[in-house]
């Protein structure tokens, strides 16, 4: 995706969210698992930085994820 569409698009989408987001508002914003989130973060499908026993996901990465071509997620049972 093209930095000026990446930036359409961030100003467009999850506007009630910081930049930079927890997990719990990750899950928030993909109406997804703890389990899945986490999944995506240790799997790279999400950039995350670890603070202390936290990880803090930067909202482009979130937009980034949510806009790719491929969109095969494999949920863990």
């Amino acid at each position: 995706m093209k930095k000026s569409e990446l930036k359409e698009l961030y100003q467009m989408m999850f506007p009630e969210y910081p930049d930079i987001v927890t997990v719990r508002q990750l899950r928030e914003m993909l109406g997804i698992s703890r389990q899945l989130a986490y999944d995506l973060i240790n799997d790279g499908e999400l950039q995350a930085i670890k603070i202390g026993n936290s990880f803090k996901i930067p909202k482009a990465s979130v937009i980034n994820f949510v806009t790719e071509e491929k969109k095969e997620v494999k949920f863990s049972a």
